[in-house]
């Protein structure tokens, strides 16, 4: 999917993310990415950093997520934003969703 101005979330494949995790990307230009990442209960999504800034919103389920060195605990509704290069992680707590939105587009993602 590139480009488009809708996208369909059941007509767009998943990728595996790791253990536990899998990726879809929803829509992107080359400024704006939206992707959707499922996590089964326990699946960890490690530690790491990027020069993308990151916004995302909890979809489903309850998440451990750490920016910066801080923890909270996040569920359906709550969201957090990651500034540039910024380590940050997450860990599944129940089987859950996140909503990321990256700014410029992670072109990794879609290799």
């Amino acid at each position: 999917m590139t480009h488009e101005s809708f996208f369909i979330s059941h007509e767009v494949p998943w990728a595996e993310a790791g253990p536990g995790v899998k990726r879809q990307v929803l829509a992107h230009t080359p400024e704006m990415m939206i992707v959707r990442v499922k996590f089964e209960k326990g699946a960890v999504g490690s530690p790491h950093t990027h020069p993308h800034v990151q916004s995302c919103l909890v979809e489903d389920g309850v998440f451990e997520v750490t920016v910066a060195g801080v923890t909270k605990r996040l569920q359906k509704g709550d969201g957090y934003l990651v500034k540039s290069d910024v380590e940050h992680g997450a860990v599944a707590l129940e089987a859950g969703a996140l909503i990321d939105i990256f700014t410029p587009r992670r072109d990794d993602f879609l290799k």
